[in-house]
């Protein structure tokens, strides 16, 4: 299988997977900020919104224009959104929509714009192919969902 569409389904079978699981999460655990400078499980949740929107936009645009700068501030994004203050059910929903949109993405750039590349450095070059950013975008999902679901 094209590893590409391997990523794909791993990204929508993250999710299913995930969707079933944050059943079990109390309202009280998605809240929940044993530090003040932590995210709760909620804004890791958006946190991850957040990657896949700034990834969907990297995708997109790093097949007509190489090189471009999209740099991505977490921690801006996360606090300016307020997903301390937005219904689970409403994060969960958007999260979920997001990574399906993502998915189609993924599986609509053709094979010869994988290496195509976008600069991600803050204050610097980091150039990355579009190929990096997939592969990334799922190690990344299966960090944080680990740690929303622990």
């Amino acid at each position: 299988m094209n590893p590409v569409i391997a990523q794909k389904n791993e990204i929508l079978s993250l999710v299913n997977q995930a969707m079933i699981d944050f059943e079990s999460i109390t309202e009280e655990a998605w809240n929940d900020k044993p530090v003040p400078s932590k995210w709760s499980k909620k804004e890791l949740l958006g946190h991850l919104i957040d990657s896949a929107s700034n990834n969907i936009r990297r995708l997109i645009v790093g097949q007509y224009e190489q090189g471009v700068k999209i740099v991505y501030h977490q921690d801006e994004w996360v606090l300016y959104q307020n997903y301390q203050e937005t219904d689970i059910t409403e994060v969960k929903t958007l999260w979920k929509l997001m990574n399906y949109q993502i998915s189609r993405v993924i599986e609509n750039i053709p094979e010869e714009k994988l290496q195509n590349n976008c600069d991600t450095g803050k204050g610097q070059t980091a150039l990355h192919t579009l190929s990096y950013f997939i592969e990334d975008y799922v190690v990344h999902l299966k960090y944080h969902l680990n740690q929303i679901t622990a």
